[in-house]
């Protein structure tokens, strides 16, 4: 009897979540190679990756087949809607506090990371959602330091760094919560 402890559930919308990841990794690259386009474009730019983000986060939990950690799916989807509209709301106030919002989103990130690793400890490869976690976690701790030192340089390098990691990490959880082809 084979057991099946898809944790963040399934959704047949799974290829709008990978495409999702996609733009960030290519915002990432972006930002990596142009970073002249200035601190306040990242801002908006994330702000509204954020949004659609949470979008297809808060669709994906209020589906019908959404699985055990639907409430993760809708703790996240309002979070990052919450902080990508407060980073497009106003260009002065995302500048202030971009590092914090991201700090608090990968800190998020992390810990639903660990968590997700703990309820899959009984599958093959549980302990990469434990380093995903501790990644995630130790960016967002990188994000409040620059913040308090209000080094922009490094903000900037990180948030690049962060757009990439993160859509590769989104990319990821597509496929976990793509539904299974019955035979």
């Amino acid at each position: 009897m084979k057991t099946d402890l898809n944790y963040i559930g399934t959704t047949r919308y799974w290829w709008v979540i990978l495409l999702v990841g996609i733009l960030l990794v290519l915002g990432g690259f972006a930002y990596w190679i142009w970073p002249a386009a200035g601190y306040a474009v990242a801002s908006q730019i994330f702000g509204w990756l954020l949004v659609l983000a949470g979008i297809v986060q808060l669709c994906a939990a209020s589906g019908p087949n959404r699985g055990r950690g639907w409430g993760w799916w809708l703790a996240g989807g309002v979070i990052d809607m919450f902080i990508g509209f407060m980073l497009v709301r106003s260009v002065l106030l995302s500048e202030m506090v971009f590092p914090y919002f991201l700090a608090i989103i990968f800190i998020f990130w992390g810990i639903e990371a660990f968590v997700s690793s703990a309820a899959r400890r009984r599958q093959r490869y549980w302990w990469l959602g434990v380093i995903n976690g501790i990644l995630l976690c130790l960016i967002g701790f990188f994000f409040l330091e620059a913040g308090y030192v209000s080094d922009m340089l490094m903000v900037s390098f990180l948030t690049s760094i962060a757009f990439i990691y993160w859509g590769f990490t989104v990319a990821m959880a597509a496929y976990e919560v793509r539904p299974a082809v019955r035979k």
